[in-house]
Order: structure tokens, then sequence, then C-alpha cells
């Protein structure tokens, strides 16, 4: 026979008496603490504290690089569909660059640190934002964001259904609120021009909020003519976009977590592959523009699976408040959705004036951070060209 409990001193279990009730845990006075003995079956091991470098190191170039891009949305800006021939200095340039600049950090920001702070909340171990820098190319300098958003990394499960929720929905809430005074602010700065005879540019498909905001400030845009973006209206629209898709239904997603914990695992499962369904549809048959956040989707649902991963706590259910909450997130993601986010414009010769009513010659306006082909940044000793005072440069709002 091998030696009694209490003779043994490896064991990581503590010695047993005998009494005559039967058996007495002696653990409580002759062993260490059960934390010692046993990990908490919640409680991962804590990660090595990263350093700060690499936050602030991603978070400058990333300024950096929407500084470049807001350089350029500013010029385009200027130079109304090539109207007007771009005449500042270098550091005027570099100055008015930060309408755009800091309001897309201002955004992206707002949105991470919703989600951090909520993990704070929770007590759920989650990263500081990682900015990511996209460095402009010359011939999408129109288009381009500087940026390629910004993620946090959640480090250990998150552990109850209203945790998962909270933490999914605070981001989309704060860059929204973020983002639609900027859109305000953005479109009233903006100015409505006419169309020049010749131009390649980029569309903006106008979310309905968008639209709301270019109606209230302008009214029916007339025929021939279209909204110059400022630099600040098209980071709103950046946000607004974002923001649309982080609130799609799909896997890991903000509106992934949202579907799960609202509507379950079962559902939230076959919305999830409907989505996907949708996306590719739209690349196929509305635009282009959804092919690559389509690819990637795809590729996450192959890779992770279409489940959302179960919080520990499954059977916890959501409360009204937070139901609200998600009718809520349903809005936002309508108001900020649109079905063609980007489109390639070539204008060669005059534009066709629509037919119809002014109702009609509005329906599909142009939203465009177009960089003329005319375009021109010179010296301060360039004189710019007179504008075409055919429209007039800010169109009276309506009464």
């Amino acid at each position: 026979m091998g030696p009694r409990p209490s003779q043994s001193p490896d064991l990581p279990y503590p010695p047993l008496d005998h009494d005559r009730d039967g058996l007495t845990d002696r653990a409580a006075e002759d062993s260490p603490p059960p934390s010692r003995l046993y990990p908490h079956p919640l409680r991962m091991a804590e990660p090595r504290p990263e350093p700060k470098r690499l936050y602030i190191a991603l978070f400058v170039v990333t300024a950096l690089t929407t500084t470049a891009t807001g350089a350029g949305a500013y010029a385009a800006f200027l130079a109304d569909f090539g109207r007007v021939t771009v005449n500042l200095s270098a550091w005027q340039l570099l100055v008015n660059a930060f309408w755009y600049s800091a309001s897309i950090l201002a955004i992206l920001g707002a949105h991470e640190f919703g989600h951090y702070f909520a993990c704070r909340y929770y007590g759920v171990n989650a990263s500081l934002p990682y900015f990511l820098p996209l460095p402009p190319a010359p011939w999408i300098f129109a288009i381009g964001t500087g940026t390629a958003g910004a993620v946090i990394r959640i480090r250990e499960p998150i552990t109850t259904k209203r945790a998962l929720f909270d933490i999914g929905i605070a981001g989309p809430i704060a860059g929204f609120l973020v983002a639609v005074p900027l859109l305000v602010i953005g479109v009233h700065l903006s100015t409505v021009v006419p169309l020049p005879p010749r131009m390649i540019g980029f569309n903006l498909g106008e979310p309905l909020l968008f639209k709301a905001a270019r109606w209230l400030t302008f009214g029916p845009i007339p025929a021939g003519s279209d909204v110059n973006l400022h630099p600040m209206a098209f980071a709103a629209w950046f946000g607004l976009f974002a923001t649309a898709l982080n609130l799609f239904p799909i896997g890991q997603l903000d509106g992934g977590h949202i579907s799960y914990a609202v509507l379950g695992g079962r559902i939230s499962t076959g919305i999830t592959v409907v989505t996907v369904g949708c996306l590719l549809a739209l690349t196929v048959f509305v635009s282009w523009s959804w092919l690559l956040w389509t690819v990637l989707t795809t590729a996450m649902l192959f890779i992770f699976g279409p489940r959302h991963p179960r919080p520990l706590d499954e059977p916890e259910p959501i409360d009204r408040g937070r139901l609200g909450l998600a009718v809520f997130a349903l809005i936002m993601f309508i108001v900020c959705f649109t079905p063609a986010p980007i489109e390639l414009m070539n204008i060669v010769g005059p534009r066709p004036r629509p037919r119809g009513s002014l109702q009609a010659e509005s329906a599909t306006p142009h939203i465009s951070p177009a960089l003329p082909v005319d375009l021109d940044v010179r010296g301060p000793a360039y004189a710019p060209q007179k504008p075409d005072d055919s429209v007039p440069r800010r169109q009276q709002r309506p009464n």
C-alpha cells in the first residue's frame, strides 16, 4: 500500500481527517488559500504589458497620411471641379489639411475608444486602438482616405450577453455621435458649383442622413450642377460609411455582436449567411466598390465559421433598454448605408440636362470630392482664373 495522504507532502490536495461524522476538510486551517492551489476558472493569465510606442507610432503615421490626403482634398475643393486654379502655398495647404485629418481621426478614435472603455467597464482585457495608416496614391488622391481605419484587440472572452452587447454597440454609437455634427458643419462649408464639360472623378453614394443634410442646406440641386464637398464633409461621409460597415450583422463585427446578443446563436448564424449573400449580390449587380468588403467578410466566414462565439453566461437575457438600443443601431445602419458607395464618373463633353421637375433633376445628384483633370496647384504668384458666375458659389437655403 502507498503512503497515507497525510504522509505525502507533494500532493496538491489538502489532507483529510476522520471524525465521528465522516471526513473533515482541514484546507482552511492547514492549506494555502484556494486561489494558490486552483486557478480561477474564468480568469485568464494576464498578458505582458505592451509598450505604448507601437500605438503612438501608428497614430503619428496615420496622422501624417490623413494630413497628406487632407491637403489634396482641400486643393480639390478649392478648384471647384477645375473651374478655378488653386493658388496656395504649401503651408496654407498643410494648415487646411486638418479640416479632414482632425475630423477623420476624431470619428475613428471615438469609435474605437467607445469599445475600449466598454471593455474597461466590464473588466475585459483589451488593447488601446491601433490606427492603420494608408498612404495616398496620386492617381486616387481625391478618394484616398489616408487610413484603413482603427482596431482594438480584445484579449479574453466576453463573459455575458449584456457585456457583449454593450461592447459591440458602444463603438458605433460613439463614432456616430461625433460624425453627425461634423457632417452638418462640413455640408454647411460645401458649395454648389456647375460641373465642367470635361472631368474625371468619383461619385460618392449618399446615405439617407447625407441626403437630409444636403437638402436642408442647399435644397434641390440645379441641373448641371453638383455639391463640391468640403474636406470635413468628406471625413463625415467616410465616418458614416465605416459605421454602416461595422453594423453589418456578420460574425464578429459590431453588428454581429448585437445580433447574437439580441437574437441568439441560431438566428444570428442564419442572418450572417444571408447578409454575406446580400453583399455578393451588391457586388455583382449594384457596385464594384463592395468587392473588397465582400472578399473580407467571405474570408472571415470561411476562416472563423458563421457561428458567433458563445459567451460564458449564455442564458442571460437582454433587457428592454438594450432592445431599444438595438433598434437604434438598426436605424443607424439604415441612415448610414448606401448601395453604391463609390462610382467612377467620366464626363466628356457637356453634361446632359435631366428632364422633368426639380425633384427629378436632383434625384441622383453627384456629391463628388473629385480631382478634376485640369487641377493645377502653383505658387502664390500664379493668379487664379475668374470663376464662372452662372451659378452662385453658395446657393441660398430654402426658407
